[in-house]
C-alpha cells in the first residue's frame, strides 16, 4: 500500500479536519495520501480514482457509493469511517479509525465483498444505449416529480411482470435492502445473500408486491407513455438522468464485487438494532 486518496464529505464538518488526520498518519508510514472533496452528487466526467492504492471514505454510506463506483472496475479496497447517522456501509467508527486503519494496513482486516448493478439505457427513438452506470445500493426509475405516478412495463428475463402504474420501480441490490427498498415495504436481505430485489413505489395495486429475483438474470423497465412525461433513472441517489417514452432500462448484476473493509455480517446485524431498532421481539 503506497497511494491512499481520502474522500471527504463536505457536509460533514469535522470530516476535512479528520481527513488532514489521517493524511499525516499514513505519511508517518510512507503512504502517499491526497484529499479528494465530494459534495454529495458524481460527475460523470472526473475520475480521482487512478493510480491509487486504497480508498479511505470520510462521511455516511452515501461517501461510500459514490467511492465504491469508482472503484469496483479495479478492485480497489474501500475503507469507510462513519461520519453520518446510519452507517450500514460505514462500518468503521470514528474513535476506532487509528486501530482499524492499522489492522487493515498490516493485514488483519477482514475485507467482504460486495454486489454491485448496471444500468444500461437503450434509447426507445434509434435503440443504441445513451446511459451506463453502476451501483452499490439500487437502480431507480420514477417520476421526476413527487406524488405523480407514471407507467412502466416490468420484465425479468424478458418475461413478463406486468405493467406498474406507481411513483416508480426501484431494483436493489442486498446491501441496498436498507436504503429505499426498506423504505418503501421491500424486505431487508442479508449482503451475503445473492439477489436482485425489485420494489415497486407506491403502486396503484394492492396486489404489487417486492419480488427477490436470481442475481444471475436481469431485469428490464420500459417507460410507458402516461399522464406524468417526465421521468428519471437514479442510481444510488446520486446520478439522476433524464429518461423519455420507449426508453428501455436494462439492470443486471455485474461480475466484479465492491471490497469494503469492516463491513461484517456482526456489524450489519448490530447496525439492524442500533440504527432502525430491530427488537426481534415484543421484550427485547
Amino acid at each position: 500500500m503506497k497511494c491512499c486518496l481520502i474522500v471527504i464529505n463536505t457536509h460533514k464538518e469535522e470530516s476535512q479536519a479528520l481527513g488532514h488526520l489521517i493524511s499525516a498518519y499514513l505519511e508517518k508510514k510512507g503512504i502517499r495520501s491526497s484529499l479528494y472533496c465530494f459534495d454529495g452528487f458524481s460527475k460523470k466526467d472526473e475520475n480521482p480514482f487512478k493510480d491509487i492504492d486504497f480508498v479511505i471514505t470520510l462521511g455516511g454510506d452515501g461517501t461510500v457509493l459514490f467511492a465504491a463506483r469508482g472503484c469496483v472496475s479495479s478492485g480497489i479496497p474501500v475503507f469507510p469511517v462513519n461520519l453520518g447517522e446510519f452507517g450500514f456501509i460505514a462500518g468503521v467508527q470514528v474513535a476506532q479509525w487509528q486501530d482499524e486503519l492499522e489492522s487493515f494496513l498490516s493485514g488483519h482486516s477482514k475485507v467482504v465483498k460486495r454486489s454491485m448493478l448496471q444500468a444500461l439505457v437503450i434509447s426507445g427513438k434509434n435503440g443504441e444505449i445513451c446511459y451506463s452506470d453502476c451501483g452499490l445500493n439500487d437502480v431507480v426509475v420514477s417520476a421526476r416529480t413527487a406524488a405523480r405516478t407514471i407507467l412502466l412495463d416490468v420484465a425479468y428475463n424478458y418475461a413478463s411482470l406486468g405493467k406498474f402504474k406507481a411513483d416508480g420501480i426501484i431494483v436493489s441490490t442486498p446491501t441496498g435492502s436498507t436504503a429505499y427498498s426498506s423504505s418503501a415495504g421491500g424486505p431487508i436481505i442479508d449482503p451475503d445473500l445473492d439477489s436482485l430485489l425489485l420494489t415497486p413505489v407506491n403502486s396503484f395495486s394492492l396486489s404489487s408486491r417486492p419480488l427477490v429475483l436470481s442475481p444471475h438474470g436481469e431485469v428490464q423497465i420500459t417507460v410507458l407513455p402516461s399522464r406524468e412525461h417526465e421521468s428519471i433513472l437514479t442510481i444510488d441517489g446520486q446520478t439522476p438522468v433524464e429518461l423519455h417514452v420507449g426508453d428501455c432500462i436494462k439492470i443486471r448484476q455485474i461480475p466484479e464485487k465492491i471490497n469494503l473493509v469492516g463491513c461484517t455480517a456482526e456489524r450489519f446485524y448490530e447496525a439492524l438494532q442500533s440504527k432502525l431498532n430491530w427488537a426481534g421481539g415484543p421484550h427485547a
